[in-house]
């Protein structure tokens, strides 16, 4: 990674409170300094002195929190990218020619995104120090021509709503509104009072009234933005209180609809899982307002917005693995662009550091060192190049943070994090085995995607994403070292739709777009979540096909070095053959496959164990696909379950990094995993040395030494101290009790859980659990000791290594 020397040009260090972020070419009122690109050597630009506007500080701020700060422009890389931005100011200035409705002859009508976005580049460059036209008033009047022009032929009072609502009451507002502050007095008043008036047609202040429809989550967020910039350009105190007052519904946490929930959920359009571009929209959004705000008399100071401080380490963190956010979270977005998950990883890695600006000391420290190890581990898009381009803020402040020895990189933690009300798992598993090292940290990640009756197969709209269909049936995403770029490097634009991994589906090919739009494809599946003691995991999905009769049972155990995957009641009269993709990999490496003896191994990627004559299909081809026509690689691993299967079923173990050796040692095992039941009732196993036993209770009923009064999720754990752990949830969301009972001697009850209403011990273990509906899927732990064994157990496997890491407390 180049490291640019960044001690020689910081001057900030990129981490000054947002109330210290005014730099040396705005620090006075009436003089400006115009650098230039080549020399730093500066020039006075006469700008009009500070007058008794209570907003004008939030001009200032505003553009030193959004523009950039925190850097020096005459050191490198700002002042390469400073010039380029001027340069290209420069361009879209001399290529400007009014006519109709347009600016730009090769931009039509409307152009909404575009025309806005060349302005508020211009204004930029305008307001920005060593871009060669900084303060250049030719510049700025272009900015303002352009600015009144677009107002009175496309964005005008008046004027009605053409497409999508959010380029009106939006993307174009803020845009306008942020050039015409960059610009400053370059807007006349009658050409700012136009645009005002324009503003408060698409957006009134009755938008902010009910907090429902488009104007909830993220949109909200973006509209209190747009008003903010409203009153600032108006000097308007009342409609930045309104602005302020607007974002508390935002905060506090929900039980359903879009917002966020207490285990880490977070969600938009109601039934679409959106920490990437929405959430990674609001948190910027947020930390924008909280930084420019903070000190005025329009602070926010809602207490509720510490659930928004919270959400870094609860919403946003688990579902970022090695500076990406998983595609899991991300919606109709997945296949606009490569490697959009690691654009949408640097989102949320900028919103983070500029929220840890208004945030305690300890938050900050925390934040600073989890962004720095996101930085260093992704090899595959490095964060802080590609921040060169789009954020030089955010470059300043990732700079400062990779140069201080003080600020130590965090490994990502290990552990399983099940965000029942969102229908997602993420696990991170420690490096284990002599093959993979003892280095520490984790050696490979999971990410599962799950559709329910509150959470859609798939979100598709304005034309995205128009073959999503299967990324709820239980599609498996994982990495292993070196494999950051999996999902991201075209895998969208290649992949068989039909065959994403992880999937149980019917081959009935649906159409594109099929479904109800904006996550409208809720299944009415109920059973859907699992239970977690935050290492290890019991997670299923009762599946209702999409768009097919499909119906199913899967589950997942989520281990040290593997994910036992089992699935019964696979069912269906579609006329057509129903497969299980175990994997579908995004490359061209060498597939080794021995079906006499139940594996496959995939080199440098991972193994795969099944039982003996299982037989597993296999596919190798190149696939085209996306508008410049790519051609990627791929392994396809799939079970055929035949046409129109009836209570089929499959049993298979993901090894994810696993040699050659390790999976051909682990199919010479078949007890390390033993299977407890595969049915529509009930899906259990135990591994004797993890000391793990759990059961997915799709009924009530009994699995190995596990009986549970109701459907519900139960794992077990044993350690090698004498005592084990059980955690319970209710995945329906419907108990108001429920009897779990251990066949296995018991003395007594160590720790409780407050819904834990009655226990008994001896030769076996009851717990009774009271109303577990209310818990929106959690998982509730209790603590008893075993009769019969010693507090210490030198050599117990489960009582060693990685088998006996403690549970989050």
């Amino acid at each position: 990674m180049n490291r640019h020397s960044r001690r020689s040009f910081l001057q900030l260090g990129g981490v000054a409170a947002a109330g210290a972020l005014i730099p040396a070419y705005a620090a006075h009122p009436g003089t400006a300094h115009q650098e230039t690109a080549n020399t730093g050597t500066t020039h006075p630009v006469t700008t009009p002195r500070a007058s008794a506007d209570p907003l004008a500080p939030l001009r200032h701020r505003w553009r030193d929190v959004t523009a950039g700060s925190g850097f020096d422009a005459t050191a490198e890389p700002y002042r390469t990218r400073l010039a380029m931005l001027g340069r290209r100011a420069a361009k879209y200035r001399d290529a400007m020619a009014p006519a109709g409705a347009s600016l730009w002859p090769d931009l039509a009508f409307p152009s909404l995104g575009a025309t806005p976005a060349r302005l508020r580049t211009m204004a930029r460059a305008y307001a920005l120090p060593g871009t060669g036209l900084t303060g250049d008033a030719n510049l700025a009047a272009a900015v303002a021509g352009g600015i009144d022009h677009y107002r009175r032929r496309v964005y005008a009072a008046g004027a009605d709503q053409a497409g999508n609502w959010w380029h009106w009451q939006i993307g174009t507002p803020r845009n306008l509104l942020d050039a015409a502050l960059l610009i400053g007095p370059h807007l006349t008043g009658p050409q700012s009072g136009a645009l005002r008036e324009a503003v408060d047609h698409f957006v009134p202040e009755c938008r902010l009234d009910d907090y429902s429809g488009t104007s909830t989550g993220a949109n909200r967020v973006d509209l209190c933005v747009v008003t903010l910039l409203r009153a600032v350009l108006g000097s308007d105190p009342a409609k930045a209180a309104l602005a302020v007052s607007a974002l508390s519904p935002v905060f506090p946490y929900v039980s359903e609809g879009d917002g966020f929930y207490r285990d880490g959920s977070f969600v938009q359009h109601t039934t679409v899982p959106y920490q990437g571009t929405y959430g990674a929209s609001l948190l910027s959004g947020l930390a924008t307002l909280f930084a420019v705000l903070r000190g005025s008399p329009w602070e926010v100071v809602d207490p509720n917005r510490q659930v928004v401080l919270d959400s870094v380490e609860r919403t946003f963190t688990p579902v970022v693995h090695d500076g990406f956010c998983m595609d899991l979270v991300s919606g109709r977005a997945i296949g606009r662009r490569p490697y959009g998950d690691h654009d949408r990883g640097r989102a949320i890695a900028s919103a983070i550091l500029l929220l840890g600006e208004t945030a305690s000391a300890a938050e900050r420290s925390r934040w600073q060192g989890m962004v720095k190890g996101w930085a260093l581990r992704d090899t595959h898009r490095p964060m802080l190049d590609a921040a060169e381009d789009d954020d030089l803020g955010f470059h300043a402040r990732l700079a400062a943070i990779l140069d201080d020895d003080a600020v130590p990189a965090a490994e990502e933690p290990t552990g399983h994090r099940l965000l029942a009300m969102s229908a997602r798992a993420v696990h991170r598993a420690p490096r284990t085995g002599p093959a993979r090292g003892a280095q520490g940290g984790p050696g490979w990640c999971a990410g599962l995607s799950m559709a329910s009756h509150r959470v859609g197969h798939y979100e598709h709209g304005n034309g995205e994403n128009l073959r999503g269909w299967h990324t709820g049936s239980g599609m498996l995403y994982w990495w292993a070292d070196g494999h950051g770029d999996q999902y991201s490097d075209s895998f969208w634009a290649t992949v068989d739709p039909c065959r994403l991994p992880g999937t149980t589906v019917s081959t009935r090919r649906p159409a594109d777009g099929a479904g109800e739009a904006w996550g409208g494809t809720c299944p009415p599946g109920r059973w859907v979540g699992g239970a977690t003691d935050g290492v290890y995991a019991t997670v299923g999905q009762h599946l209702n096909g999409f768009e097919s009769t499909l119906d199913a049972f899967k589950s997942w155990f989520f281990l040290d070095d593997a994910i036992v995957c089992l699935g019964a009641g696979i069912t269906a009269e579609d006329g057509v053959p129903v497969e299980t993709i175990v994997d579908n990999r995004r490359t061209d490496a060498p597939l080794t496959v021995d079906d006499g003896k139940g594996w496959a191994h995939l080199e440098g990627h991972g193994g795969y164990v099944l039982p003996c004559g299982t037989r597993l299909r296999t596919l190798r081809e190149e696939r085209a696909g996306g508008r410049d026509r790519v051609t990627r690689s791929y392994a396809t691993l799939w079970l055929d379950h035949g046409v129109d299967p009836v209570s089929a079923g499959y049993v298979y173990l993901l090894l994810p990094g696993a040699s050659l050796a390790e999976t051909r040692a682990r199919a010479a095992d078949p007890d390390w995993a033993r299977v407890l039941a595969n049915t529509a009732r009930r899906q259990g196993v135990r591994v004797p040395s993890l000391g793990i036993t759990a059961v997915n209770f799709w009924n009530d009923g009994a699995a190995g030494d596990l009986a549970a009064s109701a459907p519900c999720a139960v794992l077990v754990r044993e350690g090698g101290d004498g005592t084990a752990t059980l955690t319970v949830s209710d995945p329906r969301r419907d108990l108001d009790e429920l009897t779990v009972t251990w066949n296995r001697p018991v003395t007594e009850v160590l720790r409780g859980h407050p819904l834990l209403a009655g226990a008994t011990t001896g030769a076996g273990l009851t717990l009774t659990f009271g109303r577990l509906a209310g818990r929106g899927g959690g998982s509730n732990t209790v603590t008893v000791r075993l009769a019969g064994v010693p507090a210490e157990i030198p050599g117990t496997p489960h009582g060693t290594g990685a088998g006996s890491r403690r549970a989050p407390e």
